[in-house]
């Protein structure tokens, strides 16, 4: 009875977030099927240590198991990355003729290289950020820096992909 407790507080608060979960390893490790072992990974470890996590945010909890289980298959399987296939939004083709849409896909395949080519910490931060929208906070407890530290990888990030897509150096703390 216990067993069914468990699994359905996991099925209900942790697999929603299957996701955002592989959205992430899919940005680290810059492979999908390496993606989907990971996750599967960190899920099963997310299960054992479920009990544990009780009354905690668990996206980010989630999250910060992904990130981890990601930094250990890492160090045990570095190989010459590939590029990944990030999931775009579906284009209204009634309101964009056919040159709007390539450009759109040549503005979208540039943004992907040029996260791709961050330094990993710079990469985790803007994911964790701009795709899966977590806060300063959530991101500093995910991956076990200060906020300070957070802030300084974002504003970094922004700017070595600002250069990249031809921005030049951003001025002051906007984006």
């Amino acid at each position: 009875m216990r067993e069914k407790s468990i699994l359905a507080n996991f099925e209900t608060f942790v697999v929603p977030h299957m996701a955002a979960a592989y959205n992430l390893a899919r940005w680290l490790t810059r492979n999908e099927h390496d993606a989907e072992d990971v996750v599967q990974e960190a899920y099963l470890r997310a299960f054992r240590f479920f009990d544990a996590a009780r009354g905690s945010d668990y996206r980010a909890w989630l999250l910060t198991i992904v990130r981890n289980t990601c930094y250990i298959w890492l160090q045990q399987n570095r190989r010459p990355t590939m590029s990944i296939e990030e999931d775009m939004p579906e284009l209204d083709s009634t309101q964009s003729n056919p040159e709007t849409l390539l450009l759109r896909e040549i503005d979208a395949e540039l943004l992907r290289q040029a996260v791709e080519e961050l330094p990993l910490e710079f990469r985790e931060a803007i994911v964790l950020r701009e795709l899966e929208g977590l806060s300063y906070k959530e991101i500093s407890g995910i991956t076990d820096v200060p906020l300070g530290t957070v802030m300084s990888r974002l504003a970094r990030a922004r700017d070595r992909l600002s250069k990249a897509l031809g921005g030049g150096k951003r001025k002051g703390g906007a984006a």
